[in-house]
């Protein structure tokens, strides 16, 4: 046998052998199914431990928004590969985590900036040290008192305003739940109430606060009123049912075809796009009623 031949099967040889696996250069990308029940299982899961955190810093009313970036961000996650699971390890735990980074972001914005809470009966004659410390509240890391001061007559406005808009029995609900001295105990159906109620207070308040500052010359008719009255409602989702179903008042198949999209926008439920439609309505007809109104005195 000649060289060149015993040559040539060792470079055979070492072509066909290699310390490396080949299967592990191209490994087979795992499809990972998550359904959407098990994803707001998990999340509803979470919702104790969402108020329990919450409640340590007195914002218990926003239990339902962030909620609601749980479920996005949980959706997103899953979506984007960022999910990997691990034997052993159970989705509801990935949950959780996701959820203490919510909740601490959430803890982290409401502590670095001055909330106004917008419930305040600035006509039953309050001493002006309550007037100050209830129409004025800046939250800072190390708890001092206020070193801003929100024009009164303006939060007088948005106080009055919001009144208006909103029920009595939900503005009674509003004013004891920062009243009221604080319970520590699991949240009763009453709590629930007070917190919807504080929560509608709250979207109506940033609702007309933004209404307020749109500008009288940048409406020119109806559809552009309509438009920038849609564009005051305080979170995406909402806007997002304003525009696609609340404007072109869709009713039956319309609606319900609308709805699936919204929710297929937003990563939520048909069912919860649903319950956020009277909200959106009641919203959108606030906004539109100030801005209308500050177009007449504007004239």
């Amino acid at each position: 046998m000649s060289l060149e031949h015993l040559a040539g099967n060792a470079e055979i040889e070492n072509s066909n052998s290699s310390p490396v696996d080949f299967s592990l250069l191209n490994p087979v990308t795992p499809t990972l199914r998550v359904s959407v029940e098990q994803m707001m299982g998990a999340v509803e899961g979470v919702r104790r431990y969402v108020i329990s955190h919450l409640a340590r810093i007195g914002r218990s009313c926003d239990v339902d928004d962030v909620m609601q970036d749980i479920r996005m961000a949980v959706w997103d996650g899953v979506a984007r590969g960022n999910y990997r699971q691990i034997p052993g390890v159970p989705f509801e735990a990935w949950v959780q985590g996701v959820t203490g980074n919510v909740c601490a972001a959430h803890v982290r914005r409401e502590l670095g900036h001055k909330t106004l809470p917008l419930l305040l009966d600035p006509c039953n004659g309050e001493s002006p040290d309550i007037l100050q410390q209830l129409t004025v509240l800046v939250v800072s890391r190390d708890y001092r008192e206020a070193e801003e001061i929100i024009d009164q007559e303006w939060a007088h406005m948005i106080l009055g305003l919001t009144r208006a808009a909103v029920s009595a029995p939900v503005w009674r609900l509003a004013v004891g739940s920062l009243t009221e001295p604080r319970r520590y105990a699991p949240p009763s159906p009453q709590d629930r109430r007070r917190w919807n109620a504080v929560t509608a207070v709250r979207q109506t308040a940033k609702t007309i606060s933004q209404a307020l500052d749109v500008d009288p010359e940048a409406v020119h008719d109806m559809p552009s009123l309509c438009l920038h009255a849609v564009a005051c409602l305080p979170s995406p989702l909402l806007r997002g049912v304003a525009e696609a179903i609340v404007l072109p008042e869709h009713h039956g198949v319309q609606r319900q075809v609308a709805i699936v999209a919204v929710a297929e926008e937003f990563k939520v439920t048909d069912r919860y796009v649903a319950v956020q439609i009277g909200t959106a309505r009641r919203l959108y007809q606030t906004a539109w009623r100030v801005i209308r109104s500050s177009m007449t005195s504007a004239v």
